[in-house]
């Protein structure tokens, strides 16, 4: 049996009491696919501009830890009453001072620093890639949704008027004496239950599209069945992907990078720090005094603080080395777990599609012998309802292996704007951190291009 097509919306306009958006009624030229789904989620998700926020702050870190090697310049003006009891101008002194100070050398405390924050920018650019893929799964699971209780709300719309059809047969045989009074009972309960189910899911369609709104960020429109993503890899080479490429282990390796060099930036704490300063200040009456300082100087003993340090940053590397353990073993399960999924839902579609054929003819040959008085109005019903559930059984299937095969994809780490060639503008992580690497000062070109760029983020 082949895939069905999308239907455009028109099972929308079936669904009563308003629940629908009037954009689900949209004309075909303006259906949603799911790629469309996923770009639109891409381009309005609040979690991924959250993210990206984050991340800037990341990227300032480094701005401040670079910050950290440069000459720290201050200036002062200072007022001096010589007199407190007088408050005549004799009696003021007026000073002016430029100081400047900056770190020779401190073994090497403030370079690793600036290495830190550039591991966790690193870091922090794969967790935002993770998000990206949680948006984009969440998106593809409502389209999937939408699409199956759409589907739904149809096969329970043909159900009512099938049933109600069987039941102006079965009545019309009882007027001609054909049947018993209890087959037009059995007819008319069948109807109720039957009703009573559309309205279940008209309120599962309504849950699904609201779901959709949010994750999307725009009503749905046109929506149904997506066939499932290319799959070019087996279970082994898709885990070996997955182990290079997924955002997670990335952001886990990166942790494990940062703790190594805290605790090289802790050990070297104990190195002495050579500093070079200089003051330039004049007074009200002309008379300038300068000052050139070098400084050595470094710990000698803080209570065992220090090599505490470096024990705590040791026991940080050794968890962060244990949850990139984990991180690994838990993206192997979820590949597999994927992979399992796919096979299911394929094994239930080729099934369910068989049994639809099967519960199809069974359904016409009974409905035929029905009408030639070899059947009753029973076996109709169960023909019918054997039908509905084989038809509702494949639907499931169709959306089960669709949603699975791109779950697939997020546990490989390939669920992303960049990999899926999605129609959007991709996000640049570097942009940002390559205007902010070098700390640029406030008066500065690049300060000046910062600060358009910061309005327009703002905008």
């Amino acid at each position: 049996m082949t895939r069905s097509t999308p239907r455009l919306g028109l099972w929308a306009a079936r669904v009563t009491f308003g629940l629908l958006a009037p954009a689900l009624l949209a004309p075909a030229l303006l259906a949603e696919t799911i790629a469309d789904a996923m770009a639109a989620a891409y381009e309005n998700s609040g979690l991924l501009e959250q993210n990206r926020a984050l991340l800037r702050v990341a990227d300032e870190d480094v701005a401040l830890a670079v910050a950290s090697l440069r000459p720290v310049i201050n200036w002062q003006l200072a007022a001096v009453n010589q007199n407190p009891h007088s408050i005549f101008s004799d009696s003021l002194s007026l000073t002016a001072s430029i100081s400047a100070e900056m770190t020779l050398w401190d073994g090497g405390r403030d370079a690793l620093a600036v290495e830190v924050q550039k591991e966790l920018v690193l870091g922090t650019r794969a967790g935002l890639l993770g998000v990206e893929q949680q948006v984009l799964l969440r998106a593809v699971q409502a389209y999937m949704e939408v699409s199956r209780t759409g589907e739904f709300v149809s096969l329970r719309e043909n159900n009512v008027r099938l049933i109600t059809q069987e039941l102006r047969a079965a009545q019309d045989r009882f007027d001609v004496g054909e049947v018993t009074r209890t087959d037009v009972a059995l007819a008319e309960a069948r109807l109720a239950a039957a009703r009573s189910f559309l309205a279940s899911e008209q309120g599962q369609l309504a849950r699904a599209l609201q779901e959709y709104e949010t994750a999307v960020g725009h009503s749905a429109r046109g929506i149904g069945a997506a066939p499932p993503a290319p799959i070019r890899y087996s279970l082994a080479e898709a885990t070996q992907v997955a182990l290079r490429t997924h955002p997670s282990l990335i952001e886990a390796q990166r942790s494990v990078s940062a703790s190594e060099l805290n605790i090289a930036r802790a050990e070297r704490a104990m190195s002495p720090t050579l500093s070079l300063g200089a003051t330039l200040q004049l007074d009200d009456e002309g008379t300038r005094s300068d000052r050139l300082s070098l400084t050595l100087g470094g710990p000698i003993y803080q209570g065992g603080r220090l090599t505490a340090q470096v024990r705590q940053f040791i026991a940080r590397r050794d968890a962060a080395r244990a949850q990139l353990l984990i991180t690994a073993q838990t993206i192997a399960q979820n590949v597999a777990n994927a992979w399992s999924f796919i096979e299911v839902a394929r094994a239930s579609r080729d099934a369910s599609e068989r049994q639809v054929r099967a519960a199809s003819s069974a359904f016409d040959t009974i409905r035929e012998e029905a009408n030639l008085g070899q059947r009753t109005t029973l076996d109709v019903l169960n023909a019918e309802q054997e039908l509905l559930d084989a038809r509702a059984n494949l639907i499931s299937a169709e959306a089960d292996e669709t949603t699975a095969s791109y779950t697939l994809l997020s546990a490989m780490g390939l669920l992303t704007a960049q990999q899926l060639n999605l129609r959007v503008q991709i996000y640049d992580p570097a942009a940002y951190y390559n205007l902010v690497r070098d700390a640029p000062a406030i008066m500065s070109e690049q300060g000046a291009a910062l600060d358009r760029v910061l309005q327009a983020i703002g905008d």
